[in-house]
């Protein structure tokens, strides 16, 4: 049976770079697609969830959580990190919570590190 992952992150070309000068959306865009990749070349199923900073970020998050059942979720740094978007990851995470009891929640540092940190709740 293959494992489903749902990836939920901040659409890069909406994250706010100031604190990261080294960091580009593209750049952003580029480290996602591979851990994406990356994911998928070791077995497992993998939908990607990337957000706006808006009122959309609860719905599409919701949608994607209804679309089908999910064995892991991991959560992007960019959703805990500034504190500004606190409010938001506090809806993402009640959101997880409430549409998918049963699957496991991690979180990654980087944009480079989420297969490892899908790997810490699935492969445990």
């Amino acid at each position: 049976m293959t494992t489903r992952v749902l990836a939920i992150g901040i659409e890069p070309g909406n994250a706010d770079y100031s604190a990261f000068p080294q960091l580009t959306p593209e750049l952003v865009r580029n480290y996602i697609d591979a851990q994406l990749l990356r994911l998928r070349d070791l077995g497992y199923e993998v939908t990607s969830c990337l957000i706006d900073l808006d009122a959309a970020a609860e719905a599409a998050v919701t949608v994607a959580l209804r679309e089908e059942n999910f064995d892991c979720i991991v959560i992007g740094a960019g959703l805990r990190e500034p504190r500004e978007r606190l409010l938001l990851f506090e809806k993402v995470l009640n959101l997880v919570h409430r549409l998918a009891p049963d699957a496991a929640i991690c979180f990654n540092t980087t944009p480079a590190d989420t297969a490892e940190a899908v790997q810490r709740w699935v492969d445990a």
